[in-house]
């Protein structure tokens, strides 16, 4: 009787006491109620600063998150081992020993949208969807610490510190940047949305104040530099400020979204019209105030992974609107290999078909050589734990936001179950009859476009890219063939990875040179210093 009752005050004590995190913040941070997400990280080291140790595909910094709705000041939420983590599941799955431990509060939006629904995501700051670095984002001091999973612990922390404001770079001779309040974004977000450019001048250009240039629409993820990697002394800005080199208007935009830091620059369900803002809104902004050519045959488009993707759908989209396409390393073009995954037939996303026994786990990320870095499984958790109901802001979900539809409670509405990977394939076929599949969207429209993009389709791809890409490309490859289009395609055989490169950027400048000159009208003449 007495072994029971000790037994019984154990228990008692353990589920009363259960390892634990208590995270508050301060009123002199934040002054009202938060609805967000608060995360806790873990690490043995202190440098790099604790929250960048976190968030990042391969980091190994455990940390945990959990939703937070109208948090008052001062007012604890828990953390504990039922809480999902990345990389380690669970509170209990971290070994017993020293620590550094840090809290960050992300603080969600309410966007009221045109569309009826009102969801909570966190709105950019012009940071480009780094929570870990947003501005008003809250966070607390480092604390070290004893864990132990085999005792029980609370440990309290209060987020007492605020992200500062980003600071744009100053604008040189060269260098510009705009940023303009997009009438369609915002209403139909109900809340100010901003799009931006970066803008890189070519050499005379205020010496010709009557004289009009190519463009460059280099795409890519949110950034604040100048195009092309364009920094005072590098290479580059050797070639480009150079006597004899092509003069072109060079432009990086900055489109990001709720759900991640780029837009894609299509309309979709769950980000709204980006593709007409930018293309009814800010292109025309930049060609007035730029001095730029308007003209079909003097926008070309560039990009890779993501800005790749852009590229090529901006080109496809918009064939009569963009004189080509260099697309590099492109996100998923055709959807039968969305990475590995093909989204039409697969029934799930983490397990290799066709085996009953010893299942495979599918690979998300490799390096050039094929050694695993990631599973499609691993890059999930991290995805869940980063945000609930789609607002993780990392690539898959980005993905569901950019080509999906939006589900009953507004929020995107997942390709695939986030725990199990079943795939939902009324989501897929969302995706393909929407015209996100790019290479089905080419099959379906060629009779009509196929005419405008003739000598307009340059991709470039390593044969071992780190996120399978170039099995989407090959599967393009295979129907540009057919067209007579002459589409060109590089792989660059053997082994090169994410971020191949058969040329360097002066190299593709000088590329699209030629091509502008091959495409200009007999009446028109080049800018100077490129006759």
């Amino acid at each position: 009787m007495r072994i029971h009752s000790l037994l019984g005050l154990f228990l008692f004590a353990s589920a009363a006491f259960p390892q634990h995190f208590e995270v508050s913040f301060a009123p002199t941070a934040h002054d009202g109620p938060i609805t967000g997400r608060v995360f806790v990280a873990i690490s043995k080291k202190d440098s790099p600063p604790l929250l960048h140790q976190i968030g990042s595909w391969t980091g190994q910094a455990p940390f945990f998150g959990v939703d937070v709705e109208q948090l008052a000041p001062g007012t604890p939420a828990a953390i504990d081992a039922s809480v999902l983590g990345y990389p380690a599941k669970s509170l209990k799955d971290i070994p017993a020993g020293e620590y550094y431990v840090q809290a960050l509060v992300n603080v969600y939006t309410r966007f009221a949208r045109a569309d009826g629904h009102t969801i909570w995501a966190h709105m950019d700051q012009w940071e480009g969807q780094h929570f870990n670095n947003s501005p008003g984002n809250l966070f607390s001091e480092v604390r070290r610490v004893r864990l132990d999973p085999g005792s029980n612990y609370i440990i309290k922390l209060e987020a007492n510190q605020v992200i500062p404001p980003m600071q744009s770079p100053a604008a040189t001779e060269w260098v510009k940047r705009v940023k303009i309040q997009s009438p369609m974004l915002s209403r139909f977000w109900g809340h100010p949305v901003y799009l931006g450019a970066t803008v890189l001048l070519p050499k005379g250009y205020t010496e010709h104040p009557n004289e009009r240039y190519p463009v460059i629409y280099s795409q890519g993820h949110f950034g604040l530099n100048a195009p092309l990697g364009f920094a005072p002394g590098n290479d580059f800005y050797k070639a480009w400020t150079a006597d004899d080199f092509p003069r072109m208007i060079a432009v990086t935009w900055q489109h990001p979204t709720p759900y991640f830091d780029d837009s894609y620059a299509v309309n979709s369900a769950n980000n709204g019209p980006y593709g007409d803002a930018l293309l009814k809104e800010l292109v025309p902004y930049l060609e007035e105030h730029f001095r730029m050519v308007r003209e079909p045959w003097a926008r070309l488009l560039t990009g890779g992974s993501t800005g790749g993707w852009e590229s090529l759908a901006l080109q496809l989209y918009h064939p009569d609107f963009f004189g080509g396409t260099w697309t590099f390393f492109p996100d998923p073009i055709d959807f039968r290999r969305y990475q590995l995954v093909n989204i039409y037939e697969d029934p799930n996303a983490f397990e290799t078909p066709g085996y009953e026994f010893m299942v495979p786990e599918r690979p998300m990320m490799r390096t050039a050589e094929g050694q695993m870095v990631q599973t499609m499984r691993q890059m999930n958790q991290l995805e869940e734990v980063l945000g609930s109901h789609g607002r993780s802001t990392q690539q898959f979900e980005a993905w569901e936001a950019v080509y999906g539809p939006a589900g009953e409670d507004g929020y995107p509405k997942p390709l695939w179950d986030k725990r199990t990977g079943k795939i939902d394939r009324a989501v897929a076929n969302y995706m393909r009859d929407h015209g996100y599949d790019l290479a089905e969207y080419t099959k379906r429209n060629w009779e009509k476009m196929g005419p405008q993009l003739k000598g307009k389709l340059h991709l470039y791809c390593g044969d071992m890219d780190n996120f399978y890409l170039n099995l989407a490309v090959y599967l393009f490859e295979d129907y540009m063939k057919t067209t007579g289009a002459g589409a060109t395609f590089d792989y660059g055989r053997p082994m090169k990875g994410h971020g191949w490169h058969p040329m360097n950027n002066a190299e593709l400048v000088k590329m699209m040179a030629a091509q502008i000159a091959a495409m200009r009208p007999a009446t028109r003449t080049p800018a100077p210093a490129v006759r």
